[in-house]
């Protein structure tokens, strides 16, 4: 039996496509009837992520891409492992820098794709514009002298959605797409991150072939065993065909994003080519050191973010005169060895979406260290921004004026919520409390000592000028509203 009467029919792999804001994920959201977009912090999707849906019996693989600007590269893998794309374009906005960026990689990749003209239900929405300001982008709709398919929709309600589903089934026809069940599974990795449980975590998606667990697997840069095999819901399998998204737990090094993997044996020579590549792709940072750079130790919770976060500290560092020099970047939660590289460096450490251990949280705060972490890219850039042009500084000196009273029934383990009004807290430091008596002057009343600062629910480092935070402190005097928190150099 020849290999063209052993193929099957596979899913079209669909890539979501288009300027910040214009409505992507709001569009997969209703697409799976999930509300992942109220959860990604600042509304913005900053990791790669595949889903599985189903429509009139026929399976469709989306991938939802970045939108902000430093994960253009993230954005272009995307429409490399996908056979289709859908190019969002809101209605009052049309055509924006990022659109015009998507519509070159489509046309680089010769990625087919169909336009989602989305927000027809705002005010100020008008599609006509949108249709003109895509024909200057030579983007050429059906019946404006191009054959490219477009369908007017509102990602919010709902409206025309299942109209552009049907238009993706149809460019699927159109593309033919197959697979052979027979043949070793290939792909794409979709993101890699270290697992503290479970080690590697490798999202890949199926193009070729049937991926089983215990099949050897291998990119140029790293290989492994599936040790587990998980679909998109995270339930464990045996094996997976096109398009399927899965999670493959057993590969013994990091993967880039955006590499083609294959299962199969591999020989010696292949084995020894992963392994330097390996070696040379996840090895520090680098770059020449002139004694006049902010040095920075990366980390991020997965390849993609890390490889994100780089690429905008670095054209930070570019337009700055002082300049930027990562001495080292990887994957993970941030933990002593860090601190310990960092310190030995005289660097500081830039944290992605990813958690400081407790040891070395106390580690830095002991050494005063300074470490800065966001599950948003571009409030680390600010930061960064901010130390280059000595807005920020290493001092820890600062005021914090306390707005509430949360919990005063042991006096050693105070919580309350305030404002930084000068300098930044840093760590666990000693501070003076001053209180306003009654000639209107404030007149020092006590001491204690911070035991730790929260913003919202999660424990932080430092806090800045105009921050407002929870601090647990340690004090003799009963904390009141008004109080000023002089922390001490």
């Amino acid at each position: 039996m020849s290999n063209e009467t052993q193929k099957k029919q596979r899913p079209p792999i669909v890539v979501l496509m288009g300027h910040v804001d214009h409505g992507k994920t709001t569009l997969l959201d209703y697409i799976r009837k999930t509300s992942v977009a109220t959860r990604e912090a600042g509304g913005i999707t900053q990791a790669v992520g595949a889903y599985e849906i189903e429509r009139n019996g026929r399976k469709i693989t989306f991938i939802d891409t970045p939108g902000h600007e430093a994960f253009s590269a993230m954005r272009s893998r995307g429409a490399q492992a996908a056979d289709l794309a859908i190019l969002v374009v809101a209605a009052d906005e049309g055509v924006k820098p990022q659109t015009k960026e998507a519509i070159k990689i489509l046309e680089d990749t010769k990625t087919p794709f169909v336009v989602a003209i989305n927000k027809i239900d705002k005010t100020g929405g008008n599609i006509e514009k949108v249709k003109n300001d895509l024909m200057g982008a030579n983007v050429f709709l059906e019946g404006y002298g191009g054959q490219v398919s477009y369908q007017g929709i509102s990602a919010k309600t709902g409206d025309g959605v299942e109209g552009l589903l049907d238009l993706v089934l149809l460019a699927a026809d159109v593309e033919d797409l197959s697979y052979d069940p027979s043949a070793p599974a290939t792909g794409y990795i979709v993101e890699a991150s270290r697992d503290p449980r479970r080690g590697i975590a490798v999202s890949v998606i199926i193009k070729n072939g049937t991926l089983h667990r215990g099949d050897k697997v291998r990119t140029p840069s790293a290989a492994g065993k599936v040790k587990i095999l998980e679909n998109f819901l995270g339930k464990t399998v045996e094996d997976l065909e096109p398009s399927a998204p899965a999670v493959v737990i057993g590969f013994e090094d990091l993967p880039l994003v955006g590499e083609e993997f294959s299962a199969g044996e591999t020989d010696s020579k292949e084995q020894e080519a992963i392994k330097k590549s390996s070696e040379s792709v996840w090895k520090s940072g680098g770059g020449k050191e002139n004694g006049k750079e902010l040095k920075l130790v990366l980390k991020a919770s997965d390849a993609g973010s890390l490889e994100a976060l780089a690429t905008v500290l670095k054209g930070i560092g570019e337009k700055d005169e002082k300049g930027i020099l990562i001495v080292d970047e990887s994957v993970g939660d941030i933990t002593d060895s860090d601190v310990k590289n960092a310190l030995a460096t005289g660097a500081m450490i830039i944290g992605f979406k990813n958690r400081v251990e407790k040891g070395a949280r106390n580690f830095a705060d002991a050494q005063a260290l300074t470490i800065v972490t966001s599950k948003i890219v571009y409030e680390l850039a600010d930061a960064v921004s901010e130390f280059l042009a000595g807005k920020r500084g290493p001092q820890a000196a600062g005021k914090l004026e306390i707005l509430v009273i949360f919990n005063q029934g042991k006096l050693d383990k105070q919580l309350i919520g305030g404002r930084v009004t000068e300098g930044v807290i840093r760590g666990k430091p000693s501070f003076e409390i001053l209180r306003i008596a009654e000639n209107g002057a404030q007149e020092p009343v006590g001491s204690g000592k911070v035991l730790s600062l929260h913003e919202k629910k999660s424990e932080i480092t430092q806090a800045e000028q105009g921050k407002e935070i929870g601090i647990l402190v340690n004090s003799l005097v009963a904390m009141k509203v008004g109080d000023v928190l002089t922390v001490k150099k």
